[in-house]
């Protein structure tokens, strides 16, 4: 008799631990494996008393395609202990009815990993929705609790924020915008984010500015990360976040915008075999918000210079060389701001060099809430005059710090020792000198006398005469 009573405990522990995979403080949780065509087949990680940073992907399953993540938090207290839990839940819709095979597979979480056993999945027909009642729940009825459950509301310690890392620009100057959600240590209220890459799309076609160049984050993971507001704690989940800079003197103006995430209520009364929360969708709202927009000061290049904080770092390949051989040297704009927007120096054209169009790299880095990054502009010059000459003469780079508020230049600080013979007589010789003395070889040198040319000088003159006399009688006896 003991060992029955033991066997159904163990049964009934086996039950309820059904496509869940515990590693440590880290689990997988697999959603019901019979589903209609209309439902979605869940998979969920969680991780209790800390936020889930990172995490692989989740599987592929034969069959289904994924339909977005969501996240979720919650907060126990009990017997004055704390207790919080994280959990990323990714929906999978069927494609079709039929028998599919979730094989096993394994996830990192955190830096841990954790392996889960693979199951059936069996999707039917579409299942229509239809109310609840005292008799859908076997166990409820049989506990004699078929009165309808009444649920309580709990208020959601949380709040939606717009901010910008800045509140006045000047034309050109980047400010990151962020779009995050927060969640206060304290909450109660469980909370779950839904069709979060729709809701987010929707927000940003919103908030998109025309007159100004955007660089995209393009956060693909929602992670929170614990953050510190006037001394209260929070979780933060950032949403969006992209860096703009403004291309006139246009203030910035972004609208209100709302997210919508689901909330539970909670069993006034609950029971362990019942229903005990119960779902409904709530509207978080930002403040809209203005960044001014500055004119830069007055300046020749005002209309050309980029915008940021930069240095210059360059390479040339030799010191010295020999007219008519090539040099290979590299002027790389480092520093914080529109990487796209810098343009390549203007170098001043002369005989003692030849330098031709460059070629461009760039690496343009969005993260630690700011763009970064370099462009490089790698020259192939050939001098033609022996010399000692300072790169600076020919590569520098006017700029604006909007830090210092002055205009700046980025001058180059190397010297080139050009040795040899000058190549100014080379390149008149490789020139043409026209045809005038193309014809001295083809021309009779002998000797003529200029007489002949004399008397046809003077007959023309004559003929010339006695147009101009015939023209003038004409004139006058038609008078």
């Amino acid at each position: 008799m003991k060992l029955t009573k033991i066997g159904l405990l163990g049964c009934w522990l086996v039950l309820l631990s059904v496509g869940l995979v515990q590693a440590q403080d880290v689990n997988i949780k697999m959603g019901a494996n019979e589903i209609g065509l209309n439902q979605y087949f869940t998979l969920s990680i969680s991780i209790t008393n800390d936020n889930i940073r990172q995490h692989s992907p989740f599987p592929e399953i034969p069959g289904f395609v994924k339909r977005g993540t969501s996240s979720s938090s919650s907060t126990s207290y009990i017997n004055g202990q704390v207790s919080s839990s994280h959990t990323i839940t990714q929906n999978y819709q069927p494609t079709e009815k039929g028998q599919f095979t979730l094989a096993s597979f394994k996830m990192e979480v955190n830096g841990k990993g954790i392996g889960a056993a693979g199951t059936k999945i069996t999707v039917g027909e579409p299942v229509q929705a239809r109310r609840q009642s005292a008799f859908d729940d076997p166990m409820s009825s049989f506990f004699g609790r078929s009165e309808p459950t009444e649920y309580v509301d709990v208020k959601a310690d949380a709040f939606l924020a717009l901010t910008t890392s800045k509140n006045e620009v000047f034309v050109g100057e980047g400010f990151t915008t962020t779009l995050a959600f927060y969640v206060a240590a304290s909450n109660r209220a469980e909370l779950r984010f839904f069709d979060l890459g729709q809701q987010v799309g929707e927000i940003v076609k919103k908030i998109k500015q025309e007159h100004c160049w955007e660089e995209n984050f393009n956060i693909e993971q929602i992670n929170g990360e614990p953050v510190t507001l006037e001394g209260k704690q929070f979780t933060r989940y950032t949403v969006y976040q992209a860096t703009f800079f403004p291309l006139n003197v246009k203030d910035v103006k972004f609208p209100s915008v709302d997210l919508q995430l689901i909330k539970y209520k909670v069993a006034k009364n609950p029971s362990f075999f019942g229903q005990n929360r119960q779902e409904e969708i709530t509207t978080f709202a930002t403040s809209p918000r203005t960044v001014r927009v500055k004119e830069l000061p007055p300046h020749p290049l005002r209309e050309q210079v980029a915008v940021g904080q930069y240095q210059l770092r360059e390479k040339l390949d030799k010191g010295t060389v020999e007219t008519g051989q090539s040099i290979n040297y590299s002027f790389d704009v480092i520093g914080i701001g529109n990487i796209s927007a810098i343009n390549e120096p203007t170098i001043p054209e002369d005989d003692n060099f030849d330098f031709y169009a460059p070629n461009t790299r760039q690496n343009i880095n969005r993260g630690n809430g700011r763009i970064s990054g370099s462009k490089s502009f790698n020259y192939y010059g050939i001098p033609n005059e022996p010399g000692n000459y300072a790169l600076s003469d020919y590569f520098s780079w006017v700029y604006f710090n909007p830090q210092t508020q002055r205009y700046d230049t980025l001058r180059s600080e190397l010297t080139l020792t050009v040795t040899g013979e000058s190549r100014k007589n080379e390149y008149i010789l490789s020139n043409d000198v026209g045809a005038f003395y193309d014809r001295i070889n083809t021309e009779d040198n002998t000797l003529r006398s200029t007489a002949g040319m004399k008397w046809f000088r003077w007959v023309m003159n004559a003929f010339v005469v006695l147009v101009l006399a015939l023209t003038v009688w004409m004139v006058f006896r038609k008078g």
